[in-house]
C-alpha cells in the first residue's frame, strides 16, 4: 500500500489539501488505482486499436444540411418578449 509520505507528495503536486483522516482512504484508493494499472500492464495488448471510449457511440450526429428556417413570426410567436428584429432579453446588471 501506498506510505502517507507519498500519498502527501500526491496531494501537493495535485494542489490538494488532506486532511489527516482524508490520509489512509487516500492511500487505500490510490493503491487501488496503481494494482488495476498493474493488471492492465500485464495484458497483451499487442494488435488493439487505442480507443476514446469504452462504449460505442449509438447517437450519432445527423448529417449537417441546409434547410429552410422556421419563418420570423413562427419563431417569434412563443416568444415572451419579441421585437421586429427577434428576441428582448433584459440588460445585465451593473
Amino acid at each position: 500500500m501506498i506510505d502517507r509520505d507519498t500519498v502527501l507528495h500526491v496531494a501537493t503536486l495535485s494542489r490538494l489539501e488532506l486532511r489527516d483522516d482524508e490520509i489512509e482512504p487516500m492511500a487505500r484508493e490510490l493503491s487501488a488505482v496503481l494494482g488495476h494499472l498493474e493488471t492492465i500492464g500485464e495484458l497483451d495488448l499487442d494488435g488493439v486499436e487505442p480507443t476514446t471510449t469504452v462504449v460505442e457511440d449509438r447517437s450519432p450526429l445527423r448529417a449537417d444540411e441546409p434547410h429552410r428556417s422556421l419563418p420570423r413570426e413562427v419563431a417569434l410567436r412563443e416568444a415572451p418578449d419579441a421585437s421586429d428584429d427577434g428576441f428582448r432579453v433584459p440588460s445585465p446588471q451593473a
